[in-house]
């Protein structure tokens, strides 16, 4: 069953922050059209039907194409998918390798490799979905990817606080949202006892009735990722990829194959954001990924409307 979709009026709002990160400048007054937007995250079980129905193969199932990774060893050319691994202790925050890791054999059904699953978390939204296999899901069900405006407008939720429930990050000591708990990379308290992905709706929705807008997974958009992003935020419609590379069809989806060159705008933060290092779980921040990019924190919903 494809997930509710809410309808939201469109509008006019004000975009970014000077408050935070340099790259979620300027503020400024953007319009979007009326449209719907799933409830919550497309979960593991949603994505199954999608994969029973048509049969899609997702990048992290694929081997690489040599053509697109020069120089690359044919031993990293396997398909696979980047993973957490928390680290034994305190580490220099300014290199991510050191907690991301290499998983051949990694994918959605198996996310942290080889013997792990989805069985039990059949609700958790799915994770090592690259930004192709999303728009390829959003195809399939008649809908698309949003733009970066409308998710930003929808995870505010008619509201211009800092956070999606106002400007307290813990409002009378509540937890609003499945970030990290503890001291980044190496120990994790868990939220509300989830350590990684939590079931969709486990935390509060926001003013629209929207859930796990904030945390719990990072959200492809169709917007490419520019640090000069609000006109392109603005603008952008697409839920394809760019023109180039290989095309393909997966029993009538017709799509590209990713371009590793391209990255695609993310928001929403995920349940690896801290605040002494990512601290994204808010509407008007962003981060950028590449379109190839499958990991355990980066799932996706889609919207319907012009």
């Amino acid at each position: 069953m494809l997930t509710e979709l809410v309808g939201l009026p469109g509008g006019a709002f004000r975009m970014g922050t000077t408050s935070f990160y340099p790259e979620e400048a300027p503020v400024r007054t953007v319009t979007v059209s009326a449209f719907a937007v799933e409830r919550h995250p497309v979960t593991n079980a949603q994505y199954a039907r999608f994969v029973e129905d048509s049969g899609y193969v997702t990048v992290a199932e694929r081997p690489l194409d040599p053509a697109l990774y020069p120089g690359v060893a044919a031993d990293d050319l396997m398909p696979g998918a980047l993973i957490f691994r928390p680290t034994a202790g305190p580490v220099d925050l300014r290199d991510w390798r050191q907690w991301w890791e290499w998983a051949p054999g990694a994918w959605w059904r198996e996310p942290f490799g080889p013997g792990s699953a989805v069985d039990d978390r059949l609700d958790h939204p799915v994770v090592q979905i690259s930004y192709v296999d999303a728009a390829a899901y959003a195809q399939w069900a008649g809908r698309r990817l949003p733009t970066e405006a409308e998710w930003e407008y929808a995870a505010h939720g008619g509201s211009s606080t800092t956070y999606a429930w106002g400007d307290e990050v813990t409002p009378n000591g509540d937890l609003m949202a499945n970030t990290w708990q503890g001291s980044f990379p190496y120990r994790n308290d868990g939220a509300r006892g989830w350590v990684g992905t939590s079931p969709v709706g486990e935390f509060p929705p926001n003013a629209y009735g929207l859930l796990d807008m904030i945390g719990n997974v990072w959200e492809w958009t169709s917007t490419p990722y520019s640090m000069q992003r609000r006109e392109a935020a603005a603008s952008s419609k697409g839920c394809c990829p760019p023109s180039g590379g290989q095309e393909r069809s997966d029993r009538g989806i017709q799509l590209r194959e990713p371009d590793p060159s391209v990255n695609q705008t993310l928001k929403g933060g995920s349940h690896l954001c801290a605040p002494e290092y990512c601290h994204r779980y808010r509407p008007t921040a962003r981060s950028s990924q590449s379109q190839d990019s499958a990991t355990t924190h980066i799932g996706f919903r889609c919207v319907a409307g012009v």
